[in-house]
């Protein structure tokens, strides 16, 4: 794109060189002068003008914010019993959504201390783990979790997942109040209290911290 400060190219008016006679035209009348000759340089450069502040003004409204935190994507997944769902009607006001899959050998080794955190917090109605496998299968995440498989969801195709910008399992996302707020890539101890911490920080006191 052409800066207004650029030479214009074929668009330009010519121009007549020095000792060569102006083109003949009838005179005009005395009262009447004749009007200033429009430039069009400067008709493509306000076009171009215009342009480019609506360029920018995409740019400021559809750039990423540095907030730490944005809105929680939108997309479907199957529930336990293969209907189509969505993420939000299952999240508490405080939840860790977390991506991971039956066929994920880390996944497997992070799901003891996932279990123990969520039965530790469980007196928090405000706070809730969300499962969602992913390309996973009914059968195989039913093996491994029994009864708890109930609640899991599932994301055949990576849809949601992919929405969050997760590309390897496992990770783990803090939502609150419908805004994403940390990411935990890879395997989590979920036992650390540090961990715990950084999810308690969200919740209403209601005495000691659970867990470790």
């Amino acid at each position: 794109m052409n800066s207004p400060d650029d030479p214009v190219g074929p668009t330009s008016a010519p121009l007549i060189g020095a000792g060569e006679p102006a083109p003949v035209a009838s005179a005009p009348s005395a009262a009447s002068p004749p009007a200033p000759a429009g430039n069009p340089a400067l008709g493509l450069q306000s076009r171009l003008m215009v342009v480019l502040v609506g360029l920018l003004a995409l740019a400021v409204l559809f750039w990423p914010h540095e907030s730490g935190s944005f809105r929680e994507p939108g997309g479907f997944l199957l529930d336990s019993g293969g209907r189509a769902t969505t993420l939000g009607p299952h999240l508490a006001p405080v939840s860790l959504v977390h991506f991971w899959a039956t066929w994920c050998p880390p996944c497997i080794e992070e799901a003891p201390a996932l279990s123990r955190l969520a039965r530790d917090f469980s007196s928090h109605r405000e706070f809730a783990v969300v499962m969602v496998a992913v390309a996973d299968s009914r059968d195989r995440v039913g093996s491994l979790l029994g009864n708890s498989a109930d609640r899991v969801l599932f994301d055949p195709k990576w849809d949601v997942a992919h929405r969050y910008g997760t590309e390897k399992l496992p990770e783990t996302y803090l939502v609150v109040n419908g805004r994403i707020v940390e990411k935990f890539i890879g395997e989590t101890d979920w036992d650390r209290r540090e961990m715990r911490e950084k999810i308690a920080a969200h919740l209403p006191r209601t005495g000691d911290m659970a867990g470790s």
